[in-house]
């Protein structure tokens, strides 16, 4: 069983790309001396943890797809197939190459008022790059497949080094979806 925990309150999150620069609380992009409108009802980020193992790849998917209808994202169908693609392959691939010195894993999504974002975080320091499969391998394609999606939904990913010497890997979606 995944738990997804909220994470920062009501941590509002910039609009001006798909990174997750988080705005200083009370400053949600509002003119100087207006009010600042407060976040939307969706916005939000939450983590969960899980185990690198098999099982936490359907997991993931099906704990994605519940925050999304329970917080009432604004996202159409195809935009929900291409998060829950991507978040298989990255935890997919956190599973089966990182696990021997990551045994736990984590995912997080961040919804700002424009778009999602995706990330899975291992404690694995190598830093994983796209391989180009040749018609013959039946794998390989992961972060392959992720780049495409992310591009043909005009969104942007990019793998990161964490404080702690591991990786995060993620990919921002705007909510207006596919083009």
């Amino acid at each position: 069983m995944v738990t997804i925990e909220r994470r920062g309150g009501d941590r509002a999150m910039g609009d001006d790309g798909p990174g997750a620069r988080a705005l200083p609380e009370g400053d949600h992009g509002a003119p100087p001396g207006c009010a600042a409108p407060g976040p939307l009802p969706y916005e939000g980020v939450w983590r969960f943890t899980a185990q690198a193992v098999d099982a936490s790849v359907p997991q993931a998917r099906r704990a994605v797809r519940e925050l999304l209808v329970r917080q009432q994202v604004p996202v159409d169908e195809d935009l929900v197939h291409g998060l829950l693609v991507i978040v298989s392959e990255l935890v997919t691939n956190a599973v089966k190459h990182a696990a021997l010195l990551s045994p736990m894993l984590a995912v997080e999504v961040a919804v700002g008022a424009e778009w999602v974002r995706v990330s899975v975080e291992d404690d694995h320091p190598y830093r994983p790059t796209a391989l180009e499969a040749t018609s013959g391998q039946t794998g390989g394609r992961g972060l392959l497949l992720v780049r495409e999606i992310t591009a043909e939904a005009g969104g942007a990913c990019d793998v990161e080094h964490t404080a702690s010497g591991g990786k995060v890997i993620w990919a921002a979606l705007p909510l207006s979806g596919f083009r």
